[in-house]
């Protein structure tokens, strides 16, 4: 089984058999309707531009705590929330990889597209590095100058994850009943969740305002690290962009 808990607008997309791409996770947008309501009801608002009180443009995520203090609100209802959705799907010997990015690539590819483009780029050397097809799909990307439509630039953040068919058909006996093990994994996320958003909440900085947002941002570290070298054919690399 595969399991993946999202929040925010990075997005997981699972190759499957002929290269069909399933999208594993939902982008949480302002402007999203169930994202909207919740966001209303707190007392904020989203600009033309999808922008939550005219800063952030996602409205799931884990920090930005000046979006999640209104004392009067459970932590799932605040105009920013960490909670996640949870999505899951059963492995097959067949799938092929999955891939991790955020808006910034698919602001300008859909899920297809960037499956096709990995797929076609292994098909031609399926030794090749991952961490190098991810600097191809960035070039891709990448506009012509900085004018574009007006709203500025974004970074490019890519993951690929190759799996390897003899482990996927291995897998078929690990998890016995995996309705149980899937409503463990969801309870487990919630909790977890829930935990973060209590300590974020708790003390936020003061000098973080609703309408003047400030975030402070650190390096990820590299989530392939603790990955077996059964899984994965070639060790793929963060890889950014600007």
């Amino acid at each position: 089984m595969l399991y993946v808990a999202n929040a925010g607008d990075s997005r997981c997309v699972l190759c499957r058999k002929d290269g069909k791409a399933l999208d594993m996770s939902n982008d949480h947008k302002p402007e999203d309707e169930i994202e909207l309501k919740r966001i209303t009801r707190a007392g904020g608002h989203v600009n033309i531009q999808g922008r939550v009180n005219g800063g952030l443009n996602l409205s799931r995520a884990i920090g930005d705590h000046c979006y999640k203090a209104n004392p009067d609100l459970p932590l799932e209802e605040q105009m920013i929330t960490a909670v996640p959705d949870v999505t899951s799907v059963k492995l097959e010997h067949t799938d092929e990889f999955l891939v991790l990015a955020c808006d910034g690539i698919w602001n300008v590819k859909s899920s297809q597209d960037v499956t096709d483009f990995i797929k076609g780029e292994l098909f031609e050397d399926k030794n090749s590095k991952l961490s190098l097809i991810c600097e191809k799909l960035f070039d891709i990307c990448l506009a012509p100058d900085t004018m574009g439509d007006g709203s500025g630039c974004d970074n490019m953040t890519c993951i690929i994850v190759q799996f390897n068919p003899t482990w996927l058909s291995s897998l078929q006996n690990i998890v016995k009943d995996p309705v149980v093990y899937h409503d463990n994994i969801k309870k487990n996320v919630k909790d977890f969740s829930s935990v973060s958003l209590v300590k974020a909440t708790v003390k936020p900085n003061n000098d973080l305002k609703i309408n003047n947002v400030k975030r402070s941002r650190t390096e990820d570290n590299d989530v392939t690290n603790n990955v077996p070298k059964h899984i994965i054919k070639n060790e793929p690399k963060r890889q950014k962009s600007i």
